[in-house]
């Protein structure tokens, strides 16, 4: 069964996203086909290089972000070791200001690196509709689907029809069905398909043929139908069944140089590091499910992910050597810059921002030697009572079987014995006032 999503997306920013690089992709189509070239599959290539290198500066910042971080993180380890296993309110607060006083300390903040996130999430999904629905967004190739889809629309019991040709396609076609849903469906047709539906519709003979070669020339490139998926069961193996190894091959090594970028700062993972363990299982998981995908999934995704992958492979190779050469000081310098004017754009005082920051910093400090002091003073009373208990207990049982009257005989001399020490400390203390007095008289 094939799915088919409905014309173009109504998901706020995604949908506005998407209605832009499609004009883009559209561009690119007309662009080509001035020198005869009508092909998706080169206009996806294109269009892929055009938004990666649009993205370009995204992607720098991402990669300085990560590289800032990979030497943050021994700071960041020691104060989540600090506090592991605490989570009472009170050391959960203490562990966020010294986290926050070690992104400070580089000039950058926790959210920082999901901002990043926030600005690419809109714009890969806006990416997939349009590689996913490439009818709805790409008016050149649009118009090409229509000319057939207009026409079949006036013939008696076309819904039917369609449906017959395109069992495994759904949802399936409805009588309320618009021009849009039947090139969606049209979309998903293999050369079979339509070379069936030119029977089924004699008077349309013409105008499909023309369209169904015009649309062949589009969709297909390599041999490949970027239409359909590359897996059409396991007995029909195909030359499409490259793609998705080719695009697992390429995810994993643009993950591989991704690391190395890391490696290269000498940081050091600690096994306890939960994002350093859910991106090494993200960098073992993605090339598995851009293989599953590529092979379920229309070729054209297939073959947007292959060329995305070979250009994040060139960008990382080209980011790397880049970052090799930069300072982390100098990194760390312009973004404190960029963090006082963006307090000063919110008016507020950097300088101020920093004494409130050091501040809580030192108060935590403060309160952690408190504690620390307390507890030395309450081991230290423990250790008195515990040597008093071992002492007694000596004295009791000297010469004495423990339990005898003996023993019990040794306590009431200890007691006594103590009682005579308060006695004489009492009338010696005494004997020291009255002299004081006597002195003063004098």
């Amino acid at each position: 069964m094939e799915l088919i999503f409905l014309t173009k997306s109504s998901v706020p920013i995604i949908g506005q996203v998407a209605f832009v690089l499609g004009m883009i992709m559209d561009a690119l189509f007309r662009f080509t086909s001035q020198f005869g070239i009508t092909n998706i599959g080169l206009s996806i290539i294109l269009f892929t290089i055009i938004t990666n290198l649009l993205m370009w500066p995204l992607t720098v910042s991402q990669q300085k972000s990560s590289k800032l971080m990979s030497v943050m993180q021994p700071e960041l380890q020691a104060v989540q070791k600090k506090y592991k296993g605490k989570t009472d309110q009170v050391s959960m607060a203490r562990m966020q200001a010294e986290t926050r006083a070690v992104y400070q300390k580089y000039g950058t903040s926790m959210s920082g690196s999901c901002l990043f996130l926030l600005i690419q999430m809109p714009i890969l999904f806006g990416l997939y509709q349009v590689i996913y629905k490439i009818p709805a967004y790409v008016p050149s190739v649009y118009k090409v689907f229509e000319s057939v889809a207009s026409p079949l629309m006036q013939q008696r019991n076309f819904v039917s029809t369609l449906t017959e040709l395109a069992p495994k396609v759904k949802p399936p076609l409805t009588d309320a069905a618009t021009v849009q849903n039947v090139i969606d469906l049209l979309y998903k047709f293999t050369p079979a398909q339509w070379s069936s539906l030119e029977q089924a519709y004699p008077a349309l003979s013409s105008t499909i043929s023309a369209a169904s070669a015009e649309i062949a020339k589009m969709n297909y490139f390599l041999g490949v139908n970027l239409a359909t998926p590359p897996f059409q069961g396991i007995d029909h193996p195909n030359f499409a069944w490259i793609i998705p190894v080719l695009s697992a091959a390429v995810q994993w090594y643009s993950a591989k140089l991704m690391t190395a970028g890391t490696k290269n700062n000498k940081a050091k993972v600690d096994e306890d590091n939960m994002m350093a363990q859910q991106m090494q299982s993200m960098n073992t998981m993605m090339p598995i499910m851009s293989l599953f995908f590529c092979f379920t999934l229309p070729a054209g995704i297939g073959i947007y992910w292959v060329a995305s992958g070979l250009c994040r492979m060139i960008q990382q190779l080209v980011i790397n050597a880049q970052l090799d050469k930069m300072d982390v000081d100098e990194i760390v310098r312009k973004n404190t810059e960029k963090a006082n004017e963006k307090a000063i754009r919110e008016g507020k005082n950097p300088a101020l921002v920093k004494s409130n920051s050091d501040k809580l910093l030192r108060e935590v400090k403060r309160q952690e030697e408190a504690e620390k002091n307390e507890e030395e003073r309450q081991r230290q009373r423990t250790e008195k009572t515990v040597k008093q208990v071992e002492e007694s207990t000596a004295y009791y049982q000297k010469n004495a079987k423990p339990g005898s009257l003996a023993s019990k005989a040794n306590m009431v001399a200890m007691y006594d014995e103590r009682l005579a020490e308060k006695r004489r400390n009492k009338k010696d203390k005494g004997s020291d006032i009255s002299s004081g007095e006597n002195s003063n008289e004098n």
